[in-house]
């Protein structure tokens, strides 16, 4: 999928996709329409519409993605178990709630680091990480599958526009 969105000339169709892919057409569409909202492909309408990236795809990160897709959500959700240990009794000193969890503030870093790592990567880079690995002819395979999908869905809404008649004549 990254070798076709990257390419950005032609918009590609979500069902397309998803069959390509090997996921459900619905979530597939769920996930471009929060892609469109933030601003990280446009959508075309019409027979030959579809989605394409808004920007370069050395200008989307893999954060931008994750932000789009999941919203800012942290990794961990502290729970403040701290001040729940059975010696406190129901009631925790001072010094064992004081301050930043242990726990959360680990977990605050590796969220940091995490974030960092994704906004270094872009959608190019995954993009040729994956190209460096398939053979030549698997770029052929892929793009001779997509005009096919293409052609039969061009082919299908014209034919669903064409009008039967009846004869009229005496």
């Amino acid at each position: 999928m990254c070798r076709h969105v990257t390419a950005g000339v032609t918009p590609q169709d979500n069902g397309v996709l998803a069959g390509h892919q090997g996921v459900p057409q619905d979530y597939l569409a769920k996930i471009f329409t929060k892609l469109a909202k933030a601003r990280l492909v446009v959508a075309t309408e019409g027979v030959r519409g579809g989605f394409k990236l808004a920007r370069p795809a050395d200008e989307i990160t893999l954060l931008d993605i994750v932000n789009a897709i999941d919203g800012h959500k942290s990794i961990f959700d502290c729970r403040e178990i701290r001040g729940r240990c059975a010696v406190f009794d129901g009631a925790p000193p001072e010094w064992a709630l004081e301050g930043l969890c242990a726990v959360h503030g680990a977990m605050m870093v590796a969220q940091k680091r995490m974030e960092e790592a994704l906004a270094q990567q872009t959608i190019l880079d995954i993009a040729r990480k994956f190209g460096r690995k398939a053979p030549p002819e698997f770029g052929v395979k892929v793009e001779s599958w997509m005009g096919e999908r293409r052609e039969r869905k061009s082919a299908a809404q014209a034919s669903e526009q064409i009008i039967p008649t009846t004869n009229l004549s005496d």
